[in-house]
């Protein structure tokens, strides 16, 4: 098998097991913020192992392990509103919600890192919310899930951005490593009050709950992300992140097969949803000359 085929296979296996996140989200029968709690908790066991059986050094500057436990509460609140909105919505509602990432990534972007807003992206932008707008006004039972979502998109569209300056000084292991810890920690302090809020029925999973949990940290979370990172030795960052636009379909796709969730979804699901489709297909054709660089994101 040629270098480059394997580099494809590899990266759309892990866009593909992403595109699961969501329906385990759903399956797993814990409230959200013990779901990621026990999620970044295994997958940062997993991580460790992985990084001790390969000898990977964990040295990390302090400076830099700080920025690396923020960036990991960003990412831990982005799952928990993310998990948040499939419970009180569906699977795909959520991954919809989830488009809106590209809206606030351009304006916070050119915000947060100093570099000039490009119109066509806010017009984009301004295309997915309309698609999003439709959803939330034909099928107003999703009101409190699409909120959860547009929230998940808003800190989706952050962490990137803070991992783009992180990315130059750690390891890509590494950097994985202790966001993912860092978030874990981070989250154990936040949960007692979050829980005041948002109370679970029970905080231990049950045994079917555990082996979904596994399933979830395992090959969503760490061998989706090493493989990932593996095809970009070949592959380069702007065919990485077009092709990380296929999550959505897959998971939308994964839970009309499994849950059947089209019976639960109105017409404007679907205007919406095309117009969404139409935005990125716009993007895609418009960048289509233009290579940029990954930082990465998590699902």
């Amino acid at each position: 098998m040629q270098p480059t085929t394997k580099a494809f296979l590899q990266l759309h296996t892990a866009v593909f097991l992403a595109g699961f996140t969501g329906v385990l989200g759903r399956l797993i029968d814990l409230n959200e913020g013990w779901l990621v709690w026990y999620r970044m908790l295994l997958s940062s066991v997993l991580l460790l192992l992985f990084l001790f059986f390969t000898k990977t050094s964990l040295r990390i500057e302090r400076k830099y392990l700080v920025q690396c436990v923020m960036i990991g509460a960003v990412i831990a609140l982005h799952w928990v509103f993310f998990y948040g909105s499939i419970k009180y919505a569906n699977v795909s509602v959520a991954l919809v919600c989830f488009a809106a990432t590209g809206s606030f990534t351009a304006l916070l972007e050119p915000l947060l890192m100093k570099r000039r807003i490009d119109p066509v992206e806010i017009l984009l932008g301004i295309l997915v919310l309309l698609g999003i707008y439709l959803i939330f006004h034909f099928d107003t039972q999703f009101k409190t899930g699409i909120l959860l979502g547009i929230a998940a998109a808003f800190l989706s569209a952050l962490f990137p951005i803070f991992n783009k300056r992180l990315i130059r000084h750690v390891p890509v292991s590494n950097l994985t490593f202790y966001e993912l810890g860092g978030g874990w920690l981070m989250l154990s302090l936040m949960l007692p009050l979050y829980l005041q809020f948002s109370p679970a029925e029970k905080n231990i999973p049950f045994l079917s709950d555990w082996f979904w949990l596994l399933i979830l940290a395992l090959f969503c979370t760490v061998i989706a992300f090493q493989l990932s990172v593996n095809a970009l030795k070949k592959i380069s960052a702007f065919t990485a992140n077009l092709t990380y636009n296929l999550e959505p379909v897959y998971g939308i796709a994964l839970a009309f097969l499994l849950y059947r969730e089209e019976k639960e979804l109105g017409v404007g699901f679907y205007w919406g949803i095309a117009i969404i489709i139409l935005s990125v297909f716009i993007q895609t054709i418009r960048v289509k000359n233009i290579k940029k660089p990954s930082a990465g994101q998590m699902v």
